[in-house]
């Protein structure tokens, strides 16, 4: 036990009679309380999603206005990622999953403090700022537990880790519609999440641990940095959590204003797409650990093309029910695809490692430094895809007034992301032929079929 918290000196979760003896119960014992203190993180984050719905004509905001403040919302929750990924290495996944939790109660009780007609728009957009905080919660979270699992098993660990995360968003759209819809008001919601941020901080303490072999290590970030592969799977992560993440926030005002739906109309529906997004993303990283991550996401692409095709038929058509079934089954394939694209991370990295010639805990070392400094920028960028959906929301309600041209554009992306995990992880070189535009490592396609 080191100062300053609970401090594990060894940790070797490949070894697997280790794993069995005292690993997995120590890793699944902090597998538990992250997702706790992420759940609240994504809560806190996807707030205005629901606070949003229920701001009425006496708050003085146009659609245009709300879809911006989600976008401002959702910016700062992929900006602050990068650093909180790095965070875990500084303080201990223990001890910064404290302070992160802790750091919830600054734009709750300040929503809690404005929420009510007369305050500006602009003050609403700085309070906006504050709970983007939350959405760093998910990168140090997830940076944290790829440290404590072994390969075989990171695909479900940091699937329920990010799924138990997302579940934040349908349940605080829940308790508002159980809370507001019940004429409570949103400072009754926000008072019942400021005692759960306490409770949350105090159980990360009591119950969880640093590794001490996870160092700060500023050679990882640049390493990671300078791979392509962290930024193609950020591209790809776009197009899955993105899309999560994105929808999230904008389905609720999507009913409203291109359906005429109330605001308790909307919420009846809003937290079916993202509840069932979350519980599957477990699923995600199952299959992919069973079939190879990037053949689940390649024709998870081609189904959330699929949806995104009849959405643009329902939304032309103004037909409400067709609509809502395909936004909701594009929500689930979303969570499936989100699962799939973290799993590829660590597998890219062990395969680079093993095409370097590393083998056993040197390769496993070696493809958790820079898996783990990989995730926070691909976290990063993947919701800021967020914000490109909620900003083209806004624009085509503005140019065409429904969201018909947004889906338009959603569906060439995500064709382009289809074509980018083909080409990248699934393409084989015919015999005899090499890739000259690509370094050696890369000729022996890295064993992606593992990934």
């Amino acid at each position: 036990m080191a100062a300053g918290g609970r401090w594990i000196e060894h940790w070797d979760p490949e070894d697997e009679s280790f794993w069995e003896r005292t690993g997995a119960k120590i890793a699944n014992r902090n597998l538990f309380f992250s997702v706790l203190s992420e759940h609240i993180g994504f809560s806190v984050w996807t707030l205005w999603s629901v606070l949003v719905l229920f701001m009425g004509p006496e708050y003085g905001l146009t659609p245009a206005d709300k879809f911006l403040l989600t976008s401002v919302v959702t910016l700062v929750g992929a900006v602050v990622r990068v650093p909180y990924t790095f965070a875990v290495a500084i303080f201990g996944g223990r001890n910064w999953t404290i302070i992160s939790a802790s750091l919830l109660l600054i734009p709750t009780i300040a929503a809690f403090v404005v929420m009510e007609p007369g305050t500006s728009f602009s003050t609403f957009l700085l309070v906006g700022l504050l709970a983007g905080i939350g959405g760093g919660n998910f990168a140090s979270s997830m940076t944290n537990i790829n440290a404590f699992f072994p390969l075989r098993k990171k695909g479900w660990a940091l699937g329920m880790n990010a799924g138990g995360g997302n579940i934040g968003v349908p349940v605080i759209q829940l308790a508002a519609l159980a809370i507001i819809g019940a004429s409570g008001g949103p400072r009754v919601l926000l008072g019942i999440y400021i005692p759960l941020i306490v409770v949350a901080a105090v159980l990360s303490a009591v119950f969880m641990d640093n590794i001490a072999s996870v160092k700060n290590d500023t050679g990882a970030a640049k390493d990671a940095a300078r791979d392509r592969h962290t930024w193609i799977m950020s591209f790809l992560y776009v197009g899955t959590f993105g899309s999560f993440i994105g929808y999230s926030f904008a389905f609720g005002q999507v009913l409203q204003s291109g359906f005429g739906r109330t605001p308790l109309e909307a919420a009846y529906v809003t937290f079916i797409g993202p509840l069932l997004g979350s519980l599957i993303r477990p699923v995600g990283g199952k299959l992919a650990d069973k079939y190879g991550g990037a053949k689940i996401t390649l024709w998870n692409y081609v189904a959330m093309g699929a949806a995104t095709a009849v959405l643009i038929v329902a939304s032309m058509g103004e037909s409400l029910g067709l609509f809502v079934t395909a936004f909701v089954f594009l929500f689930v394939l979303s969570g499936l695809g989100n699962g799939s694209t973290f799993k590829m991370i660590p597998g890219i990295f062990q395969a680079k490692a093993e095409a370097k010639g590393l083998e056993g805990e040197a390769a496993a070392s070696y493809g958790r430094r820079l898996s783990g400094a990989s995730m926070g920028l691909i976290g990063a960028v993947g919701a800021l895809g967020g914000v490109g959906i909620n900003l083209a929301f806004r624009q085509s309600f503005l140019s065409y007034g429904s969201g018909t041209g947004a889906f338009v554009a959603f569906l060439a992306f995500y064709a382009a992301c289809f074509g980018l995990t083909w080409a990248v992880y699934l393409r084989r070189t015919p015999a005899g032929t090499k890739d000259t535009a690509a370094p050696t490592e890369e000729n022996a396609q890295l064993s992606y079929a593992k990934v």
